[in-house]
């Protein structure tokens, strides 16, 4: 009885940083060097954090006040970084997204806007094998530029521990760029013009969104000279990161304990994530991040059961804290109805303390007849449009969208506003795992959600 006790007073009780190692280990690499892997642990466990639990614990408190509608999340980026990607325009082209967005959905909806970016560590991708064959060749699985290399050659794909170091190094030069960007005026309001992207100068969304920064610059103009003062704050915004807790060794190493903080932290994000396909509740995902202070989120889909969300929920919010938990539902858009309110019935009754986000991505995905995996941007839109509706006729709502997106000039997605077609792909397809939402697509997408909104 005592026992029982104490371990319901602490459920983290039997949890460590090394826990995770006896739980079950999916989708990681094989390292042949165990000695070299070991040398890597250890030096990424001495390096500085990438990220500091104050602004862990800040995103943690606007998460909550996403969870009672008080502000809106947006999580976007690309679905794999490459090292190559870490230079300043890629970077500020993701910032510039991010901006536009955030700032037609907090004119659209009335609400302050959660912008946090798949970057600075996004380097490692599930496969759904551990084997690729080409040719008769067969080869270990790409796993991301944090385990190996993407061209087919023995020696590329043999996992190198010391890639771990070199993604830590990335992410950081990233998220330096990032606060750099931010806290130099990057984000000032009475400077849109340091947002626009060369490429898309002509685009209707990007004069739509033009013309309504002028609105709200008229309307910042009009509140000064009421007040005989300059408004403050409107020259700075916040960015926090995320990126899927997939590499375990890399997120064990960098999940350190705080002076004068209680508990753990994953100090390489601000926000971890679990995937589909590593939510079981024996999975060792799942057990490394039950222990941490963050913010977490994790993929829920069709094929979750109604005991598995509870478990899932409960696991991994052990304290049942307002802003711990993001439920990043993907159904696709033909499923939605069918599934979601299901979900949402099975939260409502557990009384689960959840931020639900719709990744209208990864359910619609599709492979065209000239080989190109793709994406329907009529099929996401329509995915974010029946989570809005969904939520609310069952008595909840959507807190957050959960995109693929890219600053630059690709053709992945069909559809739009350019109205891209199969025949397109092949033009900037430029992506190593999933297709994302251009500049053009991605903004497009913010109107159509502030349109769902004012509906």
């Amino acid at each position: 009885m005592n026992t029982l006790t104490k371990q319901n007073r602490n459920p983290l009780s039997d949890w460590s940083v090394e826990s995770w190692q006896r739980k079950t280990i999916r989708q990681q690499a094989t390292y042949p060097d165990q000695a070299a892997l070991a040398q890597a642990v250890d030096r990424l466990s001495t390096v500085p954090p990438l990220v500091t639990s104050w602004e862990v614990k800040r995103l943690k408190h606007y998460l909550a006040e996403v969870q009672r509608g008080e502000r809106f999340l947006i999580q976007g980026g690309d679905c794999a970084e490459s090292f190559a990607d870490c230079s300043s325009p890629i970077i500020s082209n993701r910032l510039k997204v991010l901006i536009q967005m955030s700032l037609v959905l907090i004119h659209g909806c009335r609400t302050p806007v959660v912008r946090v970016g798949r970057f600075a560590g996004q380097y490692a991708k599930p496969r759904s094998a551990d084997t690729e064959t080409r040719d008769g060749v067969t080869l270990p699985s790409f796993r991301g530029e944090i385990v190996n290399d993407n061209d087919f050659t023995e020696a590329a794909r043999v996992p190198d521990p010391q890639r771990m170091l070199t993604a830590y190094h990335h992410a950081s030069m990233t998220m330096n760029f990032v606060r750099a960007l931010v806290d130099g005026g990057f984000a000032d309001i009475r400077h849109p013009e340091y947002w626009d992207l060369a490429w898309v100068k002509h685009s209707p969304n990007a004069n739509k969104f033009h013309e309504l920064v002028e609105k709200i610059s008229e309307s910042i103009n009009f509140a000064e000279i009421l007040a005989g003062r300059a408004i403050n704050n409107l020259s700075n915004v916040e960015f926090f990161c995320s990126h899927e807790a997939l590499h375990l060794h890399y997120e064990q190493a960098l999940t350190r304990q705080v002076p004068r903080q209680d508990g753990h932290f994953n100090l390489s994000t601000h926000l971890p994530w679990i995937g589909l396909r590593t939510n079981q509740m024996d999975s060792a995902h799942i057990e490394l991040l039950r222990g941490v202070q963050n913010p977490v989120g994790v993929k829920i889909g069709k094929e979750t059961e109604s005991d598995h969300l509870v478990d899932l929920c409960r696991t991994l919010n052990p304290h049942d804290e307002d802003g711990k938990l993001v439920l990043i539902h993907r159904f696709g858009a033909e499923n939605i109805e069918t599934h979601l309110p299901r979900l949402i019935e099975v939260a409502q009754k557990a009384n689960l303390k959840v931020i639900w986000c719709s990744d209208p991505m990864h359910g619609n995905t599709e492979s065209t007849s000239n080989g190109y995996k793709t994406r329907r941007f009529e099929n996401i839109r329509k995915e974010v449009e029946m989570s809005i509706k969904t939520h609310k006729v069952n008595g909840s709502h959507l807190g957050g969208v959960h995109l693929e997106l890219t600053g630059e000039n690709v053709t992945e997605c069909l559809g739009g506003a350019r109205a891209l077609q199969e025949a397109d792909l092949s033009k900037a397809y430029t992506t190593q795992v999933d297709p994302r939402l251009n500049y053009e697509q991605a903004l497009e997408l913010a109107f159509a959600i502030k349109d769902f909104y004012r509906s």
